[in-house]
């Protein structure tokens, strides 16, 4: 099974101009609480639910005049849509993250591969089991 197997496709991608109201508002429709951040037909960031409550809110910013530039992350973790599972699964248990971007030959994001994803989809679970209990027990 490879990572083009496993993810999401056709992610929600913000511009770096996009207000956190806005990117909440995003969040709360989808139901999710990540979302990557796109300029000039490349991946530049990401955000999540997490960054505008700490990051954002917290941090006294104006949810209305902030943008997801101002408080994303920019380093961001990837795998290639011709990885293994088992090596995106080594990729987030060794990254301890709970989701990679996923990328084709060109570097373009074609879809998002979370610990849910591998639950519902990878039909193997020891390896979903493996992975949760990796980045959850660190």
């Amino acid at each position: 099974m490879k990572a083009k197997d496993l993810m999401s496709t056709k992610p929600e991608i913000l511009t770096p101009e996009t207000t956190l109201k806005e990117a909440a508002i995003k969040m709360q429709k989808k139901d999710i609480g990540f979302l990557p951040i796109g300029e000039n037909d490349r991946l530049i960031g990401v955000i999540t639910d997490r960054d505008i409550a700490i990051r954002g809110v917290a941090a006294g910013k104006d949810p209305t005049k902030t943008t997801v530039k101002d408080i994303m992350t920019s380093e961001v973790d990837y795998c290639f849509e011709k990885d293994t599972a088992v090596k995106v699964a080594d990729m987030m248990s060794d990254l301890q993250v709970r989701r990679l971007m996923v990328l084709n030959d060109d570097k373009r994001l074609v879809g998002i591969i979370s610990l849910g994803d591998f639950a519902t989809k990878s039909h193997d679970d020891a390896l979903s089991g493996k992975t949760t209990n990796a980045i959850s027990c660190h």
